[in-house]
């Protein structure tokens, strides 16, 4: 083969549809838009409206409340700290600080703060300070011979 035998696959390309170009095309004349109307102009957005029928997303019951200054945090589970350290891409013996997970690699960003969560298994000693942990996370630590170091606030808010 060579590059200029190269052809696109049967039915890979199709031309263009050429509308209002006569009436032999089958779209001519209105170009199958109908006749008159806003739909047969240029530039319409009738996103959501349904012909004067009540539109679904005014159907549909409204419910809940989206907290405007609410916090979101960067979420780090026990096993994917204990994969990273057993691929020697964290050292156990330091102590672990929200930096230091960021550098790893094992967070891509800190957003308001990391949260250490209880999934999987943790065997190495630990000492990790972080944002926030769940209480499991925080006893699975301990269990495993390490610490979790938290900020004031999130202690008094815990307990």
């Amino acid at each position: 083969m060579k590059l200029h035998e190269i052809r696109d696959n049967e039915g890979a390309n199709r031309k263009k549809k050429r509308v209002a170009r006569g009436p032999g095309s089958g779209k001519g004349k209105t170009a199958g838009r109908g006749i008159k109307g806003q739909t047969s102009r240029s530039g319409v957005a009738l996103n959501g409206y349904e012909g004067g029928q009540m539109p679904l997303y005014r159907r549909l019951p409204k419910r809940g409340f989206t907290k405007p200054n609410a916090k979101s945090f960067a979420v780090v589970n026990l096993g994917q700290i204990q994969s990273f350290i057993d691929a020697g891409k964290i050292d156990a013996k330091a102590d672990l600080t929200e930096d230091a997970l960021v550098a790893s690699g094992l967070v891509r960003r800190k957003l308001d703060g990391i949260r250490l969560l209880a999934k999987g298994e943790v065997t190495s000693a630990l000492t990790i300070s972080v944002t926030g942990a769940s209480k499991a996370a925080v006893e699975a630590v301990e269990k495993a011979g390490g610490k979790v170091s938290l900020p004031v606030a999130t202690e008094a808010a815990a307990e």
